[in-house]
């Protein structure tokens, strides 16, 4: 899927679009509240600024995904895999990380205790 048909559709009041393929797809600053994006695919993807506030992301692929400066407050990003994918200034308030694969990731050293506290695995995370 390409980008102006996502926002096409997203504008015409569609919301689900799990399992969509948007890999390497440049969704910067986009608007996308409440989008059901469960099992997407959005590795390497350019997320930067989105507004993915109560976004639905469980189990979606954001591998090595530039999601610096998104909004991501409230989303479900529960068994996503966010493997190398930069969340640097992203604003993860209330968001759920539970069960997700943070391996490489880059954190904003802020995030570290929603991190923690979520017994996500952050062995092999940086915090900046």
């Amino acid at each position: 899927m390409t980008r102006d048909e996502l926002l096409s559709r997203y504008a015409a009041g569609e919301r689900d679009f799990r399992g969509v393929d948007l890999e390497e797809v440049c969704l910067d600053w986009v608007n996308l509240v409440q989008v059901n994006l469960s099992g997407a695919n959005l590795a390497w993807a350019n997320l930067t600024g989105a507004n993915l506030t109560e976004a639905n992301l469980n189990g979606a692929n954001l591998n090595g995904a530039n999601l610096y400066r998104a909004s991501l407050s409230s989303a479900n990003l529960s068994d996503a895999i966010l493997t190398g994918a930069c969340l640097v200034c992203a604003n993860l308030a209330d968001a759920n990380l539970r069960g997700a694969e943070v391996a490489g990731c880059t954190f904003s050293h802020y995030h570290f205790e929603l991190i923690y506290n979520q017994y996500v695995n952050h062995k092999y995370c940086h915090f900046v």
